[in-house]
């Protein structure tokens, strides 16, 4: 059997689950941006059918899926060089997921740390598609033959499994069809920390408004909430080892260096001996230089959806075109008679 030569491509979606913040552009948004335009075709998703993995309302579930789109071209993700378009007007990736569902073993799904977490003592009473939904997350990924995926910290165990049923398939059928996509996990922020504790993740479900800088959020209210991050007594440190056991300081150097695209060290042999309150008007000058423009473009776009909508439906288009090849090909190898997708 001939290795397979797929064509470079990257894949990568984020939920419409609202309050989209400084951690999702950081870790997720901008690196994306740097890829576009790249060696790579990139496709980015609203991954709507995940988000009703739990209850959502209907109204605003519609809101946030526009706003996430509004924010990744904000950010800089181009229509034009990316395909941008939600989940649910790609029906593919729900029939490949229900394939994939029946190469998957249930004690794949149930090492999931992530349903673990999010289901709790529950467990029971969770849904099944919360349960089963790596198994569309693998189908995301590979109805577009995805090689890469930039993926953070709490994902890599789903693009493990993505891999394992792309092995399966591939060996049950005798074809190397699906590619074993890779992760790319890069830029010197991944993980943004509380404003107000930097040993927790930054949040949209922390109940603190203050402990996370929304992409919506202003001039105005992002420099307040970087004065008013919590702090310790000390001045910064001029090498990276004093940072150890400060975790408030590690945090806002860290949105200094990924803001400022430099490295922890650089930006502490600038700042090393100075109080926080010299440093937090440096860091929210530069806060707001970065994404007040980025705030004020998705105002812009947020009132005009039927644009958003256009784009959605354009992407959505373009998306198929790859991905019913796909499955018409996946449902050939598995035998499916006359299953011809329009």
């Amino acid at each position: 059997m001939t290795e397979t030569q797929f064509t470079p491509r990257v894949f990568s979606g984020a939920q419409p689950s609202g309050n989209l913040h400084l951690g999702n552009y950081l870790g997720a948004l901008r690196n994306w941006v740097r890829m576009q335009g790249s060696d790579y075709q990139t496709i980015y998703c609203m991954v709507d059918l995940h988000a009703v993995t739990v209850w959502q309302d209907p109204k605003e579930l519609r809101h946030a899926t526009r706003e996430l789109c509004a924010g990744y071209i904000a950010s800089g993700l181009d229509p034009e060089k990316s395909i941008l378009f939600n989940q649910s007007q790609v029906p593919e990736h729900a029939q490949l997921a229900w394939i994939f569902n029946c190469v998957a073993r249930l004690g794949w799904m149930q090492r999931m740390t992530q349903f673990k977490d999010k289901a709790g003592k529950n467990a029971q009473n969770a849904s099944l598609g919360l349960f089963a939904y790596p198994a569309l997350m693998a189908a995301d990924i590979l109805v577009y033959h995805a090689t890469h995926v930039p993926v953070g910290d709490d994902q890599k165990q789903h693009l493990e499994l993505t891999r394992d049923i792309a092995t399966k398939f591939n060996h049950d059928y005798g074809v190397d069809f699906f590619p074993l996509t890779e992760p790319v996990i890069e830029g010197a922020a991944t993980r943004v920390m509380s404003l107000r504790d930097g040993s927790k993740k930054m949040s949209k479900s922390d109940p603190s408004d203050m402990s996370r800088i929304n992409m919506t959020d202003d001039a105005d209210t992002i420099a307040k909430k970087i004065r008013k991050a919590k702090t310790d007594p000390e001045a910064l440190p001029s090498e990276i080892e004093g940072l150890e056991d400060r975790p408030d300081a590690r945090n806002l150097v860290n949105i200094f260096a990924a803001l400022s695209d430099q490295t922890v060290e650089q930006v502490l042999a600038d700042v090393g001996g100075k109080q926080f309150g010299e440093f937090k008007p440096m860091l929210a000058e530069l806060a707001v230089s970065k994404l007040s423009p980025i705030s004020a473009e998705m105002s812009r776009l947020m009132g005009e959806e039927a644009e958003i909508d256009r784009i959605l439906a354009r992407g959505a288009e373009r998306a198929r075109a790859i991905a019913a090849p796909i499955l018409q090909q996946t449902y050939d190898i598995v035998g499916m008679v006359g299953a011809k997708l329009g």
